[in-house]
């Protein structure tokens, strides 16, 4: 086996022997031109005739010393590969292997075996908080700081694809302070947003935001921050395509330039809905805790990137009031831990992340975000106990986060170690509780939803970068 092996080993140098004499050759041949050229230049003159008339001497003999230099490329590269042992890889992969095991050499890491393994690595990364593992480093775009900013918004406020509600600038609230602000990732530089660039790389894909209303609010702020507000003949209303009055509520809008569709539907707590007596109109409705919403079960296998939440609706008083009652295995949930709401929801975000984690081994194309819990400023009370939220100086609550977990446990861990990625929004959002429609023009105070333009903008800013 030795003896072989050496054998191998003689061949190979024998080989090399024969590639270094072709190429000291070749560059004998090169200089003993490059001599005669000075000497008497007029010698090649003779040189193909697109040379003649366009090609300076000096470029001709380039030319000519440019082949000597492909005839020792064709020798000296394209070897026989059994008597190598140098990779095949192509010089991309291999300067880019090179480049990642410098980068852990400077950061004190051990280089990795094979590119397949660092890809790995940054999937695995970007699963929590955008927070990579501990042998790779991603960007987190939660951590960071609220930062002046004079630049006007990306629309008006009288955007057409956004409620009224929402317009704070139209309601009798005068300062618009809230407005002047934009985040500021610190681990990372957060790419400006575009409309035309995203539409672009949205080209014929589907985005759906599905969730509560203030999932409806992100969806709206995207559609705003894509037209300016402005209506458009480019845009298609495709609203009953994708969804429904009675089982999926909501809208859409396609745009014919790029063939990128808009989506939102509704669903408060992610959950299959089903009225448990279908031939009485007062009945109650299964909430189906281990069954997803019809919307994304029978789209699933035809949506890009799909961005999801659920929060604000797991109170009992609400799923009463929704007329629901929790079910798990097509029956009412018995186990008296279930039925503790808090616990319901936390079943509900795994039980979705998973069956989403198991659809994306089949769905390479779609990217799935969960959005974290938009946080609500009541003070003084609950939204039902008369809580206010009267402030209107920003920053009061201070301006950076600089916690690398997300406040958002239950999101955060149902999403670790899969392919659903994280939207992080709630700390960022928590320090803006200047920024929320509040009481004006109403009768009760808003201190849930966000004053458009406005903080969901960021949110849609973040999902940009994350894409």
């Amino acid at each position: 086996m030795i003896a072989e092996e050496e054998m191998k080993g003689g061949d190979g140098f024998r080989t090399t022997g024969k590639k270094i004499s072709v190429a000291l050759l070749a560059l004998v041949l090169m200089t003993l031109l490059l001599w005669d050229w000075e000497t008497n230049p007029f010698v090649y003159t003779h040189v193909s005739t697109q040379y003649q008339s366009n090609t300076p001497p000096a470029l001709a003999v380039s030319t000519i010393t440019q082949a000597f230099m492909d005839i020792t490329y064709e020798v000296c590269i394209h070897y026989d590969p059994n008597n190598s042992t140098e990779s095949m890889e192509p010089a991309e992969m291999k300067t880019d292997g090179n480049k990642y095991q410098s980068l852990e050499k400077e950061e004190g890491k051990k280089p990795m075996q094979n590119g397949d393994d660092f890809e790995a690595e940054i999937i695995d990364g970007s699963f929590v908080n955008g927070t990579a593992s501990a042998d790779t480093k991603v960007c987190n775009y939660a951590k960071g700081r609220w930062v002046a900013d004079s630049r006007p918004p990306l629309y008006a406020a009288k955007c057409k694809y956004m409620e009224r509600k929402w317009a704070c600038r139209l309601s009798n609230r005068t300062d618009f302070s809230y407005e002047g602000y934009r985040w500021q990732s610190v681990d990372c530089q957060k790419p400006e947003f575009e409309a035309s660039h995203f539409l672009e790389r949205m080209k014929d894909q589907i985005v759906a935001f599905v969730g509560d209303s203030l999932s409806r609010e992100q969806f709206e702020s995207m559609m705003c921050m894509l037209t300016g507000g402005q209506e458009s003949s480019d845009i298609e209303d495709v609203q009953f395509l994708y969804t429904g009055e009675i089982h999926h509520p909501g809208w859409g809008y396609r745009f014919r330039s790029t063939n990128t569709t808009i989506l939102y539907s509704k669903s408060t707590r992610l959950c299959d809905l089903e009225p448990i007596n279908a031939t009485d109109p007062n009945t109650l409705n299964a909430m189906h805790l281990d069954r997803q919403p019809a919307f994304i079960r029978e789209n699933i296998d035809h949506l890009n990137v799909l961005v999801m939440n659920t929060d604000q609706h797991w109170r009992k008083t609400l799923v009463s009031w929704d007329n629901e009652v929790m079910y798990v295995n097509g029956a009412p949930v018995q186990d008296r831990n279930l039925k503790n709401i808090s616990n319901a929801m936390i079943f509900k975000v795994n039980n979705i992340v998973k069956w989403l984690d198991s659809k994306l081994a089949s769905n390479p194309n779609l990217q799935v975000f969960f959005r974290t819990k938009s946080p609500t400023h009541f003070f003084k009370g609950d939204w039902d106990t008369g809580g206010r939220c009267d402030n209107t100086i920003p920053m009061t609550r201070g301006s950076e986060v600089v916690e690398d977990e997300s406040s958002d446990k239950v999101v955060a861990a149902a999403v670790k170690g899969t392919r659903v990625k994280l939207l992080d929004i709630t700390a960022l959002s928590d320090l803006r509780d200047e920024a929320h429609n509040s009481y004006y023009g109403k009768k009760s105070p808003d201190c849930l939803h966000w004053c458009l333009p406005g903080v969901p903008d960021t949110w849609n800013e973040l999902l940009n970068a994350q894409l």
